[in-house]
């Protein structure tokens, strides 16, 4: 079986990427892009795409889905978008593959609902590099074991949602095998707002953004007289291009919505 997938997001900087993976693998089809704004009628007539790329360009999803009838809709836009995205496909039982980070715990819940009731499989990944995926088990198992925790998450200064998908997913694992635990000196005094970074349940989460990054993480765990650190660093966004196949696969054969890809690997 041939898997027909659709790309919102085509022309930015994981979409184009995701472009590549997609027409290189055997078993999927490239059939629409999602964009928008008009700018052309087929992914051939940009400048960044190979010439002989005839995938027709749509501006409105429910048209995208009625034109091309694909079975995955890959999601790399931005957290404006991709609810209503996320939300149109499933009611369309067009399955979701989502990259796109911002979502609202309603959202998620909302989503969630929707999934399980249309028995539509959704997956949203906020990170889709295995090594981050790792790091992110990787920190789960060592806050069993040193409690006192920072994350500081570091990407390129393009990026809209702080802190990033990664870092917050990351606090959320932790959590579940972590009591909630005030950081730093009781008496501790912030002399410039923001300098601790985001308080989670005690923990803390600084968020770097500067050009020349793409995506970097690490969770520093300090305890009596030492220091461990697990980071994981993504150099260029072809890092997530697995993970980004590998769910496409994966979303055919599951009913519900999975958040993180740490779950299905």
């Amino acid at each position: 079986m041939t898997i027909r997938v659709a790309i919102a997001g085509a022309r930015g900087r994981m979409g184009s990427e995701a472009v590549k993976a997609v027409t290189k693998r055997d078993g999927m089809e490239l059939v629409a892009a999602l964009d928008y704004k008009r700018v052309g009628d087929s992914l051939a007539e940009l400048e960044i795409f190979p010439p002989n790329l005839n995938v027709p360009i749509f501006t409105n999803l429910d048209q995208l889905i009625e034109d091309t009838r694909p079975d995955v809709l890959i999601d790399l836009t931005n957290p404006q978008s991709v609810y209503e995205h996320t939300k149109v496909a499933l009611m369309r039982n067009v399955r979701p593959v989502v990259g796109t980070t911002g979502f609202t715990d309603e959202q998620l819940n909302e989503l969630k609902t929707l999934a399980e009731n249309s028995k539509v499989g959704c997956i949203i990944a906020p990170n889709f590099a295995i090594g981050a995926i790792l790091m992110m088990k990787f920190a789960k198992e060592a806050a069993k074991y040193l409690p006192d925790v920072e994350i500081i998450e570091l990407h390129h200064d393009r990026k809209l949602d702080a802190p990033s998908g990664t870092g917050l997913k990351t606090a959320q694992l932790i959590a579940e095998v972590r009591n909630e635990k005030k950081q730093g000196h009781p008496s501790e005094k912030e002399t410039i707002d923001g300098a601790r970074g985001a308080d989670f349940e005690g923990m803390r989460i600084h968020s770097v953004r500067l050009p020349g990054l793409v995506a970097h993480q690490e969770v520093l765990f300090g305890g009596d007289g030492q220091l461990l650190t697990i980071r994981h660093d993504s150099y260029n966004r072809e890092s997530f291009m697995g993970g980004v196949l590998y769910c496409v696969e994966a979303v055919m054969t599951i009913e519900n919505l999975v958040y993180g890809l740490e779950n299905l690997i």
